[in-house]
């Protein structure tokens, strides 16, 4: 571990310490499971809980693995479904939808924290995730939960190297956040076009593509995936099963971006004062 990374980790030990006991709001990514990692190391078992919120909008492979990814790192682990599909705000998908998705989490996260007697709710963000656009960092703020990553200033580069030091089996997991996120801003979501998204993003997974997106706009499906992947789609035979498959699951269209994958493409029309903010 570099030098400048192992005092951030040691920076991260003793905020958590501080704390003294903790809900970590656990999506199964890398960076609420480095998390989840070393709260229990520091606190002990018993003053650590995991807590992964289930809805429409989680990947099912997501879901599928966040209960033995917690049982690995040694924490107690619950689900709790949240209900942002009761918010209108939400399923109209402006540009700050992120944020009523965290606002609904973190309610029910910090209600359950009170009830258990845990003394603070933490969650995975990280110091580049400052120079993003996040509009759920502001429902962190609202409702007090703690980011000890970026307190201690450490960096998804950092913390990635923290996981590998620690022996976490994901730390060079992509990144894969919510399904909303592959629609575009303005255009309602519903769990249908999800489930869409899902199934064709667990095919070309299946197919081999580790990273990949499927932007869903409207009935055409837009197909991200990393630049030295690309070449792949230049067989005709494997375009035309990619093409049938998707349009099976309901797209009429199905394109793919010669840009290749990038994460947070769909943020790219948003006006600069708006990601700025």
């Amino acid at each position: 571990m570099q030098p400048e990374t192992a005092e951030k980790y040691a920076a991260l030990q003793d905020r958590l310490r501080k704390l003294e006991s903790v809900v970590v709001a656990f999506s199964g990514g890398v960076d609420s499971a480095l998390l989840l990692k070393v709260a229990v190391t520091s606190l002990g078992h018993d003053k650590v809980l995991a807590v992964t919120g289930r809805s429409p909008s989680i990947p099912s492979a997501e879901l599928d693995s966040v209960a033995a990814l917690a049982a690995e790192v040694g924490a107690s682990h619950e689900f709790l479904d949240t209900h942002e599909f009761d918010d209108e705000n939400y399923l109209a998908n402006p540009p700050e939808r992120c944020y009523f998705c965290k606002t609904e989490l973190y309610s029910c996260l910090t209600k359950l924290a009170a009830e258990r007697g845990f003394n603070a709710v933490v969650s995975g963000a990280n110091a580049d995730d400052l120079g993003d656009y996040r509009p759920g960092l502001k429902a962190d703020d609202e409702h007090a939960v703690h980011t000890p990553l970026v307190d201690c200033g450490v960096t998804k580069a950092e913390l990635r190297e923290i996981a590998a030091e620690l022996g976490l089996a994901i730390h060079d997991k992509p990144a894969s956040p919510c399904l909303s996120s592959r629609v575009p801003y303005g255009e309602r979501i519903t769990p249908e076009k999800l489930q869409r998204i899902d199934a064709a993003e667990t095919f070309l997974r299946q197919l081999g593509f580790r990273e990949c997106r499927v932007r869903h706009h409207d009935n055409l499906a837009r197909i991200e995936v990393p630049p030295a992947q690309i070449v792949r789609f230049a067989d005709p035979q494997f375009r035309a099963d990619v093409d049938a498959k998707l349009r099976k699951l309901g797209f009429q269209y199905v394109a793919f971006d010669l840009r290749g994958f990038r994460s947070g493409s769909l943020n790219e029309v948003l006006p600069e004062q708006i990601r700025r903010h």
